[in-house]
């Protein structure tokens, strides 16, 4: 018998945001396995163990944090579009990056260039502000990952820094309400 965190469910014009649950094993290996969607998160895929391993993370950052990433599906069809949430992913980025919740968005290939990224973040980042009363939340986009740029943009993220994280440039984001 699995127990699971109490994750809330959200819902926008086009999607629901939810807890990830054992069935979205195999969506999510195959989203964390295509070349292009590990092309600016670190460039490499994940194996189905790594994949199973991360899922697993994910509902621990629930358990152990209150907050953490959703599954999220597209409201018409039931189709699993990817994830997105904040974590703590302990970086070890400096004290203006570490400890602020990091966004995060994650969406199979055929889901980009709709507007899902920028709709679920909306909706993760003003329930973080209204349940939990963040004030501040950090991102780190690859520099060259225009689309991720313009989702960070449109959610209210501006440049603070930039850096190297495992070896590749990267730009470190803020929101501050």
């Amino acid at each position: 018998m699995s127990t699971q965190p109490r994750i809330p469910l959200l819902t926008t014009e086009r999607l629901i945001l939810r807890g990830q649950r054992a069935d979205d094993f195999q969506d999510y290996a195959a989203l964390r396995g295509d070349p292009e969607v590990a092309r600016y998160i670190g460039g490499k895929t994940c194996t189905p163990a790594e994949s199973w391993s991360r899922l697993q993370s994910s509902l621990g950052h629930w358990a152990l944090m209150g907050y953490g990433f959703w599954a999220v599906e597209e409201r018409a069809s039931g189709r699993f579009v990817g994830e997105v949430g904040f974590a703590d992913f302990k970086r070890g980025l400096g004290p203006d990056f570490d400890g602020a919740p990091e966004a995060g968005w994650v969406l199979a290939p055929w889901a980009h260039g709709k507007g899902y990224a920028t709709e679920a973040a909306e909706a993760a980042l003003a329930w973080g502000e209204r349940e939990l009363g963040m004030t501040r939340f950090v991102c780190m986009i690859d520099r060259v990952h225009a689309g991720s740029l313009r989702v960070a943009e449109k959610c209210g993220f501006r440049k603070f820094a930039e850096t190297e994280f495992t070896g590749d440039p990267v730009i470190l984001l803020e929101r501050v309400t």
